[in-house]
């Protein structure tokens, strides 16, 4: 696991930012795995600024999102497809009938929807870099502690926690999803390279589980542990309780000599 630690959120999105630019211009057919939720939307707008810029474009590019509510329609403000069309769809040259949501509409079988999800990622060609952040209790994806570490694209219950901490998002009298689907664990840990994002003091605690704590399916993202290709993108608030930031920031600066000679990515 490679932990990089920035002086601010800021920082963090821009060389997020980096590590996805370098693959869709590295890569003929790159495939994104992508996350919503507020920490990835400064992500966003740095690969909006780029493709602006004329530095980037999508046309060739595929996405997978992590996760989206049960039963929610697209068109829904809530819905997890809007947040990507207003954060980056539509800003961009990307084709939108290639950036896929694990959706499950009424009356569909969420285990169903699950598999053919999974086929998707696996026509694709697998994701080539996953974009992730963390939940304060831990959660990656929709993956709630207690699930399992073999765990793929299925229906999940939301803790009261996650439930908690998204209620800013919903208006009082607003309807809250309880259930949602998600990429599982396994299916996350499949993608080539795993890019985690984590800015704030409130993510702290769950940042040093997954980096120093037990492999456990209580903190899931732990299991970024047994990721060959493991990016861990802080500001300092969310590595405020790990210890030996000397040595990360050491490790990074001998990182960045390779990464100058020879890209960021190993085997595109």
């Amino acid at each position: 696991m490679q932990v990089i630690i920035f002086d601010n959120a800021q920082q963090v999105a821009e060389n997020a930012a980096e590590w996805v630019a370098e693959l869709i211009n590295k890569k003929t057919n790159p495939v994104l795995g992508l996350a919503t939720g507020s920490t990835p939307i400064s992500l966003y707008q740095e690969l909006v600024n780029k493709h602006k810029a004329g530095e980037l474009s999508f046309t060739k590019t595929t996405t997978f999102n992590l996760d989206e509510y049960l039963g929610i329609d697209e068109t829904n403000v809530q819905s997890y497809r809007h947040f990507m069309n207003e954060n980056l769809f539509d800003h961009v040259d990307i084709n939108k009938d290639k950036t896929f949501l694990p959706t499950c509409a009424q009356g569909e079988n969420p285990r169903q929807q699950g598999l053919d999800y999974e086929n998707k990622i696996q026509q694709a060609g697998g994701i080539d870099l996953q974009i992730l952040g963390i939940g304060a209790n831990g959660h990656i994806g929709f993956n709630e502690p207690t699930s399992s570490l073999a765990s793929r694209t299925r229906i999940k219950t939301l803790t009261q926690q996650t439930l908690d901490d998204n209620s800013r998002l919903f208006a009082a009298d607003e309807f809250q999803p309880t259930l949602a689907m998600t990429m599982g664990i396994a299916t996350i840990l499949d993608a080539r390279y795993v890019l985690l994002m984590a800015t704030g003091k409130n993510k702290a605690k769950a940042v040093k589980d997954m980096v120093t704590g037990a492999l456990s399916a209580v903190c899931p993202a732990s299991a970024l542990q047994l990721h060959e290709n493991a990016i861990v993108l802080l500001d300092k608030e969310a590595a405020s309780e790990l210890e030996d930031h000397e040595y990360y920031v050491w490790a990074d600066k001998q990182n960045n000599k390779i990464n100058q000679e020879f890209g960021l990515y190993h085997n595109y």
